[in-house]
């Protein structure tokens, strides 16, 4: 998703235990700076680069951070936080595929409670308004500052921008236990504008934690109609848990910062190659989010993968509903479909760029349980879809991994997650190096982009000098000028799959 919030500060006073702000002198707004933060971080690297974070007292232990998320991919993953004076605590989305930290701030049918901004004696309005339209949904707020802090998290408390969500519209749904959303990518995606200061940076700013953060989601295998509250996995902010993954951690280049963008060289569906110009599995973007449920795949991309299933399957006749998530598919009870059903490999660029490394998830992992019918049959769907807004690993993928956001390095890291086993078999693998020489030096849609802007460069100066004729007869004709106002919409390009 990809929300908004802003803040305000006046000079450098501070009164009722909140700072006001005004824009620092770049003409961004800033809670980071001119902060008594009781707690502070003393950091450390490690001979690998990576940041390790310690206090006056010894390392800081990432265990106390481990099984802090509850949920899962059908309802997403989410932490409890503390908002305001006294805290008020809210379970809290975690979405690296926004930027923006939103909480409901009014009641609504399907949460059971909110932030109550009256009841904070620290929450300070920023006069700002809010509204951000998803995909699938949207909500509309007010912009505001309060204090915060994460139980299961860094000490400290530290200032944040508050998106106050006061109306929406198929935001909140039915079965979900989160009132917030914790947006985690870059300042470019933040609305209204660039210049509100994330949460993420907030914390690295005012806690100085490393500039890095890690995230284990752990509901492979769970049915998406499950009630029980099991641990949902981990999100350690300043750095990597060992005990979380095994093996190495492989890395991928960010090559943009607005959403976590990485560069997807090549999919395999069992050991077909899906053969496809590898700009194509870049087109519009690839994306690594944890708030979208599925692996999103381009148009072509996803229906090349759909024959190659079909063809490698042992059932072939599945009804195309299946595939296009308007169907399930279900066996007799105890049964599992697994089996019928090839790896699905994704081929990343390596931080070395004339090398990639391979993500490989098995069929537990996109082929996912929903609901038992009558007792007898258990039923699943096709965790993959299309996407008209570009390729993104959702959770479909990630919960087959512990996913490193390493930020300070500008890379993200998978490596195999400890928690993606099912009946003792591991659901994910990593392999690595591939030479990357049989594909383009540069995969993404910038490229691809390149022969577009050149057409539409010469469109818009053939328009220019269409209005430059215009005006040269508006000089010697009498006319009369007509106003014309247009409306900019807040029209997001993120994409979102809820149950």
């Amino acid at each position: 998703m990809r929300p908004a919030t802003a803040h305000h500060r006046s000079p450098a006073h501070c009164y009722s235990y909140i700072c006001s702000v005004v824009p620092n002198a770049s003409g961004r707004y800033n809670v980071s700076s001119e902060l008594d933060v009781s707690q502070r971080v003393v950091l450390k690297s490690d001979v690998t680069g990576l940041s390790l974070a310690s206090d006056p007292t010894g390392t800081v232990n990432f265990l106390d951070m481990v099984n802090n998320l509850q949920g899962d991919s059908g309802r997403g993953y989410y932490i409890e936080m503390s908002i305001g004076t006294p805290g008020q605590k809210l379970n809290i989305l975690v979405d690296t595929g926004s930027s923006n930290f939103a909480v409901a701030a009014a009641p609504h049918p399907f949460i059971t409670h909110y932030f109550s901004r009256a009841l904070s004696s620290t929450y300070q309005s920023t006069g700002r308004n809010v509204a951000v339209r998803y995909t699938q949904g949207n909500w509309e707020g007010e912009l505001g500052l309060d204090y915060a802090s994460i139980p299961n998290g860094p000490n400290g408390t530290f200032i944040i921008n508050i998106a106050a969500i006061l109306s929406s519209d198929g935001f909140f749904l039915p079965g979900i236990k989160w009132q917030g959303i914790l947006g985690l990518a870059y300042p470019m995606l933040a609305r209204p504008d660039s210049s509100v200061e994330p949460f993420f940076n907030s914390l690295v700013q005012q806690l100085k934690i490393p500039d890095i953060f890690s995230l284990q989601m752990c509901g492979a295998g769970l049915s998406a109609s499950d009630t029980t509250d099991a641990a949902g996995g981990s999100l350690i902010m300043g750095g990597v848990e060992p005990t979380l993954h095994r093996g190495s951690l492989w890395y991928t280049p960010i090559i943009e910062e607005w959403y976590y963008q990485v560069e997807v060289l090549k999919l395999e569906v069992g050991d077909q190659n899906l053969n496809l110009d590898c700009r194509e599995y870049n087109m519009d973007k690839a994306i690594v989010d944890s708030g979208t449920t599925l692996l999103r795949l381009p148009v072509n991309v996803f229906n090349a993968v759909v024959e190659a299933i079909t063809r490698s399957s042992l059932i072939q006749d599945f009804s195309s509903g299946f595939w296009d998530g308007t169907k399930l598919a279900c066996w007799m009870k105890g049964e599992t479909p697994w089996r019928f059903f090839p790896k699905l490999s994704i081929y990343l660029r390596a931080t070395n760029t004339s090398q990639s490394f391979r993500i490989t998830i098995l069929p537990q992992l996109y082929i996912q349980p929903i609901t038992d019918l009558d007792g007898t049959l258990d039923c699943f769907r096709f965790g993959v879809s299309s996407s008209a807004n570009g390729l993104v690993i959702g959770a479909t993928v990630m919960e087959g991994f512990y996913v490193v956001f390493d930020r300070a390095q500008h890379r993200v890291g998978f490596a195999v997650s400890s928690c993606a086993v099912s009946g003792g078999v591991a659901l994910s693998e990593i392999a690595g190096p591939f030479s990357a020489a049989d594909v383009a030096a540069n995969c993404s849609s910038r490229s691809l982009r390149e022969p577009l802007l050149w057409v539409i460069s010469y469109t818009l100066m053939a328009v220019c000098a269409l209005v430059l004729l215009v005006l040269l007869l508006l000089l010697v004709l009498p006319c009369r000028r007509r106003n014309s106002s247009g409306e900019i919409t807040d029209e997001s390009s993120l994409v979102r799959l809820y149950i």
